[in-house]
């Protein structure tokens, strides 16, 4: 290693230190800018998949009160988190997400990854059933709705998160799944004759 090189390396150590200490001073400004929220921040980190600088991100870009948006469906839909409805003459031309938040949409979608593999969440089964039909990226949007749908509801009532586990959807379909499977088993030229167990 010659001067040159230890004089390039002196310099790239200085310049990594002075960005550490931007660093730092940034998130001391954030963390008393957000200390009036703090019991928010909390209700948020309940949430499988979201951490404390994601609960800080949601928070700057949304605020704590919710009477902005009268409904859940409002918010997603500033959000850039529905699909878009592009339809004609009875042909569906496409169901991409529209623009929405900059800055939340894809903080949410990270958390949606991080939910997604939380083991025994309603949004881990959410993701496997929306990924088997239309691909991981839309299941990951979905999930991102459903995150951030809680997230309204957590802020609007003062709530912590209460997951519903990951046979809730199993066992709100219960019939519906009952019948697709007889369906299948129909179409295999087998008979089917389903009776409840007692």
């Amino acid at each position: 290693m010659t001067a040159h090189h230890r004089f390039l390396i002196a310099h790239h150590l200085r310049l990594i230190e002075e960005l550490e200490k931007h660093i730092a001073a940034f998130d001391a400004r954030i963390e008393e800018l957000l200390a009036p929220l703090g019991n928010a921040v909390a209700q948020l980190i309940t949430i499988p998949g979201v951490s404390r600088v994601s609960a800080q991100v949601i928070l700057a870009e949304l605020g704590a009160d919710m009477t902005a948006f009268p409904t859940s469906g409002h918010l997603l839909s500033w959000a850039g988190l529905t699909p878009r409805l592009d339809e004609s003459a009875g042909k569906r031309r496409s169901t991409r997400v529209r623009k929405g938040a900059p800055w939340l949409k894809p903080v949410l979608v990270q958390c949606a990854w991080g939910s997604a593999r939380t083991k025994g969440t309603s949004y881990q089964a959410r993701f496997f059933r929306i990924k088997a039909r239309r691909g991981p990226k839309k299941a990951a949007i979905a999930v991102a709705a459903s995150l951030l749908t809680a997230a309204y509801h957590m802020l609007k009532n003062g709530t912590f998160h209460q997951d519903l586990g990951a046979d809730f959807l199993v066992q709100h379909d219960k019939a519906r799944i009952a019948t697709k499977l007889a369906n299948r088993i129909k179409d295999l030229g087998y008979d089917v004759c389903l009776t409840p167990v007692a």
